[in-house]
């Protein structure tokens, strides 16, 4: 509130202009006035500038470092929050943590142990009789057949901490303006308590100003760069600087967060009724109870309040605490409430990611807030920092035009709204059971009496019919839902950086979200992910050879694209083809031949077929014990086709059998429409 406050009465001293922008969105309203000398040195430009410390600016400054883009990173807070926030991590963004120096296996190794958050849990109390429960995880979502890594259950602020870590181990520093004295921002810092209240543009750079507490008084500092990225939240500041409306669905319902510690109850809950969500429904309270660590004993409590009949001053921390043991059900000695925040449900996306000639970017919750249920929030905005960190690296290495970065937009705001739409759907879902039970969501105590043990049981005909629907809700998959493999790793970019299929040119789009879980199924069509397989590296050198998956084979530590073709001479020579078309483009490809299981012919043919090319890779298939399909079946292609692979994991271009007519001017075509030179 204090930053937009700012950035307001910013807008009353400075008049607005229009700035013409010539690429796709041709006009955006921004601040504009002559720069300090200073600012027209190059070095003392930034590259790139991140607004926002959160998962989804700290993931961005990961990639972009390990991609050799400079950049640093702004913060309004002086700490880093230690409100849990967003806990579940899907499939697809635990794929992009496992090739961050094994982010993914330490997320794994400090999270709860899956049996404890497992379940949803439906209850009177979480001392009392249970109504139902859930269990989201399913066989497959460990056997490894389509990811080589499973979702997790781990809070943001941890999340943050291991990203912090691992920026430190790269050379990065947390600052104040004090270690700063009055010197330019440089790149590798995170630059802590510091407001972002104008920005100015010009047709070379922006120009950010920022607020910071200074000796008691508000000082200016101004900071320029290429590139801007917001990365600053719900509330971004740099969405409504530039004039980017939210559209979609606001209001959908007001709630108050209470994070607070119980060692006693999380001991309870793990060997009694262990979940990850305790949906609780009593006459004295309703709430939903998210059980971040039962270990540590850390919650936080979701309840509706109702304004105006009810202020978030009435929820003190004495009231919190009364109203957790009512949904306790018992007396706990050691509740320890730590934070009380009000906050609204929202389901919006921005209009636009891009402004002022594609150099200021929105990402996270900057572009998009959904409402919690299913988790979709924090993923797709670190999937957002994935697609846009090599796009970025494109333009910063000359190897792309700027207007590689529109199909940042072009690829992910639809994503957003699919998103939009598949957890609103799964918010309705969450709110069946309540329905079922008698309540009415929105209208404070509505229907509580009728929650009492005197109704709600088997004996009471009102009370059993009642039940009897919620049974029905959880049998049909119906209630709220954890997991959508379908969504998470199967979700498709059908225009953008990228060749479209020639036979969805002008098709339907992906499937209408359902609001149940679907089952992915693996897909090699141009804008899909990569399908996983175990594979063998084959070397030359006579050691172990270790199983990884076709995911490990793109690089995140350099700007290039993956060529997969099977050990055949037609293949060979469209890659030999590829590689000489791409050095033209300035773009690297590395080959790689996959042998079929079995049949193995080495190095030595694939160097002999590619020389003098030496960058590719030999591997080998491991077929699954669940299943004897061969690389090219799960990709539902022939072995004479070709697969190229973009630096984010997503297909770029595939042929499902041999190439016709000139491989050249084919391969010419591909590589101008994903780089657009």
């Amino acid at each position: 509130m204090g930053v937009l406050g700012v950035a307001g009465r910013r807008f009353n001293r400075f008049s607005l202009i229009k700035y013409a922008n010539h690429r796709k969105h041709s006009c955006e309203y921004i601040q504009k006035r002559k720069l300090s000398s200073n600012c027209s040195k190059n070095d003392s430009i930034l590259p790139v500038l991140i607004i926002g410390a959160g998962p989804v600016g700290l993931v961005l400054s990961v990639l972009l470092t390990k991609l050799g883009v400079k950049c640093a990173v702004l913060e309004r807070n002086m700490t880093f929050s230690k409100h849990p926030q967003a806990h579940f991590i899907n499939n697809r963004s635990m794929e992009i943590f496992r090739r961050l120096d094994g982010l993914a296996e330490e997320i794994q190794r400090c999270q709860p142990p899956v049996e404890l958050w497992r379940k949803f849990i439906y209850c009177t109390s979480l001392t009392g009789s249970t109504i139902g429960s859930v269990d989201h995880m399913q066989t497959q979502d460990f056997d490894q057949s389509v990811s080589p890594v499973s979702v997790a259950h781990f809070s943001q602020y941890k999340l943050n901490a291991l990203l912090l870590k691992q920026l430190e181990t790269n050379g990065f520093s947390i600052c104040t303006h004090e270690s700063l004295d009055d010197r330019p921002l440089r790149e590798k810092e995170i630059l802590m308590g510091h407001n972002c209240v104008s920005i100015d543009a010009t047709d070379n750079f922006i120009n950010v100003t920022t607020s910071f507490l200074k000796e008691g008084k508000q000082t200016e500092k101004q900071i320029p760069c290429q590139f801007l990225i917001g990365a600053d939240g719900a509330g971004s500041t740099v969405r409504n600087l530039v004039g980017i409306e939210l559209r979609g669905e606001k209001d959908m319902q007001k709630l108050v967060s209470v994070h607070f510690l119980s060692q006693e109850l999380g001991h309870y809950l793990m060997y009694e009724k262990p979940g990850m969500l305790f949906f609780i429904f009593n006459p004295g309270a309703i709430g939903v109870l998210v059980a971040h660590d039962l270990k540590q004993g850390e919650f936080v409590l979701q309840t509706p309040f109702y304004p105006p009949q009810q202020s978030f001053e009435d929820f003190t921390s004495e009231t919190c605490k009364g109203l957790i043991l009512k949904l306790v059900g018992r007396e706990v000695e050691d509740i320890n409430v730590v934070d009380i925040k009000p906050w609204v449900m929202h389901a919006e996306v921005a209009e636009k990611y891009l402004a002022c000639g594609n150099r200021i970017i929105l990402a996270g919750d900057a572009a998009h807030r959904f409402p919690p249920a299913g988790g979709f929030g924090m993923n797709t905005g670190i999937q957002d920092a994935h697609n846009l960190a090599w796009k970025l690296s494109a333009v910063m290495k000359s190897i792309a035009p700027m207007s590689i970065l529109s199909t940042y937009e072009m690829e992910r705001r639809p994503i957003a709204l699919f998103n939009t739409a598949l957890s609103i759907q799964n918010f309705e879902a969450a709110m069946a059971v309540p329905a079922a039970l008698g309540l009415d969501p929105t209208i404070a105590n509505s229907g509580r009496a009728q929650l009492s043990d005197l109704i709600l049981n088997e004996n009471n005909p009102l009370g059993s019919s009642r039940l009897s629907k919620v049974k029905r809700i959880f049998q049909e998959g119906k209630s709220l839902q954890l997991q959508f493999p379908a969504e998470d790793l199967g979700f498709r970019y059908c225009e953008g950086a990228l060749v479209p299929e020639v036979e969805s040119v002008g098709g339907h789009g992906p499937e209408p979200p359902g609001g149940r879980r679907r089952e992915y199924i693996p897909s090699a069509d141009s804008g899909s992910r990569l399908p996983h397989m175990n594979i063998r590296v084959l070397t030359q050198v006579k050691t172990k050879e270790a199983t990884i998956s076709t995911l490990d084979l793109i690089s995140v530590d350099k700007l290039e694209f993956l060529l997969i073709i099977a050990p055949i001479d037609s293949s060979y020579r469209l890659a030999h083809v590829a590689l000489t078309v791409a050095k033209e483009h300035k773009i690297v490809v590395k080959v790689c031949v996959m042998w079929p299981n079995g049949l193995v012919d080495g190095d030595a043919r694939t160097k002999t077929s590619l020389a003098p090319w030496e960058n590719y890779v030999d591997v080998v298939e491991v077929r699954s014990p669940l299943s004897s399909s061969s690389w090219w079946d799960i990709c539902k292609m022939t072995h004479r086709g070709a697969i190229l692979v973009r630096p984010d994991d997503h297909i770029a271009w595939r042929v499902k059998s041999a190439v016709v007519g000139d491989v050249r001017q084919e391969m010419k075509r591909v590589f101008e429409m994903l780089v657009g030179s």
